[in-house]
């Protein structure tokens, strides 16, 4: 009788096993159709690619959210991401796994609410395919693709506090403000010998920084491209400058930016892909930069593509 009781609570067990992970799993496109709406991640409070204004999402990423919705037929739905520490955490806890604190407040047996399609993932090979210590893919549960946009870093400085900035070394001399722990904290305090060290001060994003040059504390702004040309275009104010200086020993300073599903939902990826790159091809893409005050660049495999 024991060995029959215990069959029947393994077989319960194996069954609300199988409940929780069909609960847990991003959908299939006949399933996003069926449905009737496709729900779209993007980064909370991270303008100007996705934000809220007015209680709605705006924003770059929001907008081709939408029109991948309208493509596919569907009504557009938000998943608000709120970056971990890496982006293998966000990779796992938006698009294959979920986060198992992040539960669902209409079925509690739901632990994890992810996203359909993640945006703003990096499209490169290298980091698709890196491995870990054993050799194993680390992101073997993800297919990125879809590039829609080349993103790069921007110095913005106060034209009355400088006249040029035509190598970063004159911030031996100048403040400059960044985003704390960002790519260009790291390298302004360690670029030629760390000279540049005492004259970085660090803020909570881009745009702190650019309100301490508003206010004269520090004299230019290190960050994305689309962040500056963003913070440019609001500001409307003439002093401020957009630098066209390099950055030796920086290592890559372009990147192309990209989307990411669950790896067993690629019919999904394919409809979407074949929406964006409409719209890169038909300049739609770049008319929604244009109309957040952003200047657009082709993804490297678009520009690989017209050369030939």
């Amino acid at each position: 009788m024991f060995k029959n009781k215990q069959s029947l609570l393994n077989v319960a067990l194996f069954t609300c096993a199988s409940l929780l992970s069909s609960l847990a799993q991003a959908r299939y496109y006949d399933d996003v159709i069926a449905s009737g709406y496709i729900k779209i991640g993007f980064y909370k409070d991270f303008p100007p690619y996705s934000y809220l204004e007015e209680g709605k999402p705006v924003g770059v990423d929001v907008e081709i959210a939408k029109r991948i919705a309208t493509g596919l037929g569907v009504e557009f739905q938000p998943h608000w991401i709120t970056p971990d520490e890496n982006l293998e955490d966000d990779l796992r806890n938006n698009v294959w796994k979920g986060h198992y604190l992040d539960k669902n407040e209409e079925n509690p047996l739901a632990l994890k609410n992810i996203a359909d399609v993640m945006m703003r993932v990096p499209y490169d090979r290298e980091y698709s395919y890196m491995q870990d210590s054993t050799g194993a893919v680390i992101n073997d549960m993800v297919v990125m693709f879809g590039p829609y946009q080349r993103e790069s870093w921007q110095v913005v400085y106060d034209g009355r506090k400088m006249d040029d900035v035509s190598t970063l070394a004159v911030f031996q001399y100048h403040p400059i403000g960044v985003e704390i722990d960002s790519l260009p904290d790291f390298y302004l305090t360690s670029a030629f010998g760390g000279r540049m060290r005492d004259k970085t001060h660090h803020y909570t994003n881009a745009r702190e920084a650019f309100a301490a040059m508003e206010k004269g504390k520090v004299d230019a702004v290190m960050a994305m491209r689309a962040e500056v040309d963003w913070l440019v275009a609001r500001s409307k104010d003439p002093n401020f400058k957009l630098a066209s200086n390099g950055y030796p020993t920086m290592g890559k300073q372009k990147w192309d930016i990209g989307m990411a599903i669950k790896h067993t939902y690629r019919q999904l990826g394919y409809a979407v892909d074949d929406i964006v790159a409409g719209m890169v091809r038909s300049g739609e893409m770049e008319k929604i930069y244009n109309q957040y005050g952003l200047r657009y660049e082709l993804p490297g495999f678009y520009q690989e593509v017209s050369q030939q």
